[in-house]
């Protein structure tokens, strides 16, 4: 198993590098989201008193980063379907939980690897880490909220053929998710009715304790966050291993 998992995860790794193209349009959001919302905005926000809006929004724009470029790689195993790589896979003397996970901490490395470049875009324009010694922890959140949403989306991945369709639908799903997580503005600003949904929606407590790590603030606890986002993983986990075992040959 470990064998199909390194295979996998270096496939995985080697195709978003052969692409540098891929690599400069997946960054393209993200940028555009720091100056727009950055820049735009932020005296606003000051001004109400919630403080430096650099230091709150950065963040919350790393998560997205991590978040779109994770649910999006699910397209990778639409594309190997099209061309019949994945039953190559599927036949391999293989376990096929061995080839979700290869593909799918592949997939978190290279969400991981965006996060960084973000997180360095970001130093640059004035966001100030409080504690270098929790950056070991802001990378692993970064790598846990990847797998995740890889795991997310190669399990709707596996009941899709048509690519046009599945960007469509996972954006759908993940902008909400992204905008109703406090990623950008803060929860207690939005109506009671609003909040609710911000309760529910895993992103809040991944930005939540991506926040913690980076900058030191955290709504709500982070032993909770990091828990919420374990039990998560388990149990897309455990989605995944049953929809790719479902997969025909």
């Amino acid at each position: 198993m470990r064998g199909a998992v390194y295979v996998m995860w270096d496939r995985q790794i080697r195709q978003y590098f052969r692409k540098k193209q891929r690599l400069a349009t997946s960054l393209m959001q993200p940028i555009l989201f720091l100056i727009a919302f950055g820049f735009g905005m932020g005296s606003m926000f000051e001004q109400t008193g919630n403080g430096n809006y650099m230091q709150y929004l950065i963040p919350g724009i790393i998560g997205m980063t991590v978040l779109m470029s994770s649910t999006m790689n699910g397209i990778s195993l639409i594309w190997d379907k099209q061309f019949g790589f994945l039953k190559e896979t599927l036949v391999a003397p293989v376990s096929r939980t061995g080839l979700l996970f290869g593909r799918c901490l592949g997939g978190a490395t290279t969400s991981t690897f965006q996060g960084i470049i973000v997180l360095v875009i970001g130093l640059f324009m004035g966001f100030h880490i409080t504690n270098w010694a929790a950056i070991p922890l802001g990378l692993l959140v970064m790598f846990l909220i990847a797998l995740l949403f890889n795991l997310l989306g190669t399990s709707f991945a596996a009941k899709f053929d048509d690519m046009q369709s599945f960007p469509a639908i996972m954006n759908f799903l993940v902008m909400p998710m992204f905008f109703l997580s406090g990623a950008l503005f803060p929860a207690k600003n939005f109506p009671e009715a609003i909040r609710v949904f911000i309760e529910i929606n895993p992103f809040t407590y991944c930005v939540d304790l991506l926040k913690y790590a980076l900058n030191g603030a955290s709504t709500y606890s982070p032993v909770a966050d990091l828990g919420i986002m374990i039990s998560l993983i388990i149990l897309l986990g455990a989605l995944g291993t049953y929809l790719f075992d479902r997969l025909e040959t």
